[in-house]
């Protein structure tokens, strides 16, 4: 037999049990005749005891000498899945020859702790600061980009950069409000526009600054344009810059054009201007910097997306299959709104939605029916990735948190 020691437990395998596997560890220990070869399978070999010694987890080994004996390699759910598969490859054994109601829970199981795994690397990455300490060692005046970094970027580091964060976030609500209110009809007039006006140019001056200081401030200038944060900023910022150079442009096309050209084109750049104007309200992502919740939800959107992008292609397909129902239903009845199926989808997206304006409504029996399973597919739908979203952001939530708290 073959004395075998794992970790301090002694097991004894039969030389011709072994030498049936001769493509494992201990096979090839059978099989061999030469002393060195033998030597360079094991961590260590006792002459006087004839016992080959290996360094390894003695508990898991159990699982490898039943393998030897019955044939069939057993995996139990209480067992690393990684520490597991380290081993087995070790030994030489492969997963095949274990049962398929084992191999397929064991390689569930092991899906997702490489998710998890994954998971955990992204949020790392999401929580791990842009400019860390020894990014700025070496750097051109690197203690003091470093100061000014922790003051805008790191709201826990002192005094100054929370209120700095705080402020931020209430420039930003200014800013909201004051886009909001230009669109009121008592606030077009010169007074309160020009309060309007004069609230954006400070709000703008605030995020330039802010972003110039972040720019100058950055270890590395790649890293600070590809991230998202800043990206937002930069769109928050350029609205208000694309507005006075579109204003200057208009300016100059009435010195030189004539007026009936000059009012088409004053006509068009107006377009241009309100939705270069509209664009201000990504602004409110810039709350997303400071806060957790935001930050949270972004990440388990991301994470989510295939299931988020299932429940649109379920949506979709409720909103054609049952427009199409309440079509061929309802078209006949004088006076409806079904009079064609493009014109039924929006009633489909609403009754799915379980809101149901009740703007456009059956009015035969059949058609009635089409609508309760038009809603109870809804209320089906809506209620399914409510739970898994929930319970990842709850999640992300918690380490964000956890993480912010230990910083």
């Amino acid at each position: 037999v073959l004395n075998i020691n794992v970790g301090g437990k002694l097991f004894q395998i039969a030389y011709k049990v072994a030498a049936q596997y001769p493509i494992t560890r201990l096979g090839k220990l059978a099989l061999y005749t030469d002393p060195m070869k033998k030597l360079q399978l094991c961590d260590d070999y006792s002459v006087q005891e004839n016992e080959y010694f290996f360094d390894r987890d003695p508990s898991i080994f159990h699982y490898i000498f039943q393998f030897y004996h019955s044939g069939v390699l057993w995996v139990m759910d209480e067992m690393c899945p990684s520490n597991f598969v380290e081993e087995i490859e070790y030994w030489g054994i492969h997963l095949k020859y274990s049962q398929r109601c084992c191999r397929i829970l064991f390689e569930e199981k092991q899906d997702e702790l490489n998710e998890y795994l994954k998971i955990q690397k992204e949020l790392e990455a999401e929580l791990e600061p842009l400019g860390s300490v020894e990014q700025f060692e070496g750097k051109f005046l690197g203690r003091f980009r470093k100061m000014i970094w922790n003051l805008i970027e790191n709201p826990y580091s002192s005094v100054p950069a929370k209120i700095i964060a705080v402020m931020s976030s209430i420039f930003v609500l200014i800013s909201i409000v004051g886009m909001t209110l230009s669109t009121v009809e008592e606030m077009k007039h010169k007074t309160g526009k020009m309060c309007i006006e004069q609230l954006e140019v400070v709000c703008a001056i605030f995020f330039t600054s802010e972003y110039l200081m972040r720019l100058i401030a950055s270890s590395s200038f790649k890293k600070f344009l590809r991230a998202a944060f800043n990206a937002v900023d930069l769109v928050a910022i350029l609205p208000f810059y694309i507005q006075i150079l579109f204003e200057n442009l208009d300016e100059g096309e009435m010195l030189y054009h004539e007026e009936l050209h000059k009012v088409e084109n004053v006509s068009k750049l107006g377009k241009v201007l309100k939705l270069i104007k509209l664009m201000r309200i990504f602004r409110i992502l810039k709350l997303a910097r400071h806060s957790t919740g935001l930050r949270a939800f972004g990440f388990t959107i991301r994470q989510c997306y295939q299931q988020v992008c299932c429940l649109l292609l379920f949506i979709a397909m409720g909103v054609f299959t049952f427009s199409a129902l309440m079509h061929s239903v309802e078209h006949d009845v004088p006076g409806t709104n079904f009079t064609s199926i493009p014109y039924a989808w929006w009633w489909a997206a609403v009754s799915l939605s379980t809101v149901g304006y009740g703007d456009s409504v059956p009015d035969t029996v059949l058609g009635r029916v089409v609508a309760f399973g038009c809603i109870s597919f809804g209320i089906i739908l809506n209620g399914m990735p409510i739970s898994i979203l929930y319970n990842k952001f709850s999640d992300y939530y918690a380490k964000l948190k956890a993480h912010e708290n230990e910083t």
